[in-house]
Order: structure tokens, then sequence, then C-alpha cells
């Protein structure tokens, strides 16, 4: 769908894209019809109170998007390689944690006396930690240039716990937050609330909704355990 947005913004054509829990809870009928789904976007169009739309990010917003998505892939990539490392390193009784990844770290890994693929693997392992260092590294150095342009993302790096990546993803994927009434709709929107069950006076709480961007609830949860460790510390 990104082309076609990207191709309607170049001709100047105003799109709107339908919210898709409010469109449904017009219609309630289960009967698939196209003509009929087609009456329902008109008469929506038509109402006083507006279509049901969603927030669409800019085209701007959606490349930096792309760039955060492209970094956390390979943070996750990092992360099983290290974990890999890290197992075959506890095999032969180096029990370094996190001091495995330093510069003495790594010579002692490599010093190893493996036998035969073993030590094949755990070197070819390693060429390819200090390649995706490398490539987060570029892209850290990317993000922290989109940070510096921004003075919310700038604003937001006042606050313990958040970083430059934490900073730029809460900017282009909530967009303006003046659009929210409040902290409990952010909240609500990134599915950092959990879901209700309440009947009279009986109150039941649930599970975390996990709607909205997994990305930026994954950042906030890393920064919101930064800031307790910090607290701690």
């Amino acid at each position: 769908m990104q082309w076609f947005l990207e191709l309607l913004e170049e001709l100047g054509i105003l799109c709107g894209v339908g919210h898709p829990a409010k469109i449904r809870a017009v219609e309630t009928r289960q009967q698939k019809h196209d003509r009929r789904d087609a009456r329902l976007m008109l008469d929506l169009l038509m109402r006083e109170d507006g279509f049901p739309e969603i927030w669409m990010p800019s085209s701007e917003q959606r490349d930096l998007r792309t760039l955060l998505r492209d970094r956390h892939q390979w943070v996750k990539i990092r992360t099983r390689v290290q974990n890999t490392l890290q197992a075959m390193a506890l095999n032969h009784a180096l029990r370094l944690g996190r001091g495995l990844w330093t510069a003495t770290g790594q010579k002692a890994l490599q010093a190893l006396s493996l036998p035969g693929y073993t030590g094949q693997r755990r070197d070819e392992l390693l060429r390819l930690y200090v390649q995706l260092q490398q490539r987060i590294q570029e892209l850290d150095g990317q993000v922290e240039k989109q940070v510096q342009q921004r003075p919310q993302a700038l604003r937001l790096l006042t606050h313990p716990g958040v970083g430059p990546v934490t900073a730029l993803a809460t900017e282009v994927f909530l967009g303006d937050p003046s659009r929210f009434a409040n902290s409990n709709k952010v909240a609500s929107y990134i599915g950092m609330i959990p879901c209700e069950h309440t009947s009279g006076k009986r109150q039941r709480l649930g599970k975390l909704t996990k709607e909205g961007n997994s990305l930026l609830r994954y950042l906030w949860t890393e920064a919101r355990s930064m800031r307790s460790e910090k607290i701690r510390s």
C-alpha cells in the first residue's frame, strides 16, 4: 500500500485510510459484499462526525521507521550470535558474562583450543560479530544525526533511560503528541495497558493489549528497565 500512498502524495490527492475497528463497529453484518462496503464508505464520508480515519505517517517518517526497523533486525541477529558464542564459551569453562564482549574477553575466546569444526565455527561467528557491530554503529550514527535535527527527540533524551533510538522511534511512530488527549491515550495506542473485563463492581485486568507498534513498545520497556537500574544504583 505504501507505493500507492506515495503516488497519491505526488499527485496532490488527499487520501484517508479508514480505522478498521470503528468501521466494523458501524457495519455489524458478517456478510462480505463489495458494493455494500463501498456504500458504507460513502455514507461514512458524508456523516457530520466525519470519516473514522487512522493517522498516517509522512513519507519522511516512513523512511525513518525503515531505518529503525533495519537497525533492530541487525541487533536481533547480533544477539543470536552473542548467545551462540556465549554458550560455546560456557561449554569450555570460560565464564566471563558480559566481559566476553570486551577486547580481553574476545582474546580469551579466540585463545580457546577447540576441535575441528567447533573452532572454525567460533572463528566465523567472531568475524560475523565484528561485522554486525560495525553495521549497527553505522546505523546508530544515522539515528544520532536525525535526533540532532529534531527538538522533540532532543527533549526526550533528557529523560533518564531514553537514548537516541528510543527518542527517534517515539517521534516517528507516535507523530504529533497533541493528537492524544492524555498520557493514558498514548499508553493505549502503544498497547501498554492491560486488557480489562469489568462487570458491575468487579474489575478484572489481564495481560497487556499489545496493540500498536511492537518496536516502540519494546523500546519503551527497555527504557523503563534502564531507568529502574539507574535508580537502584
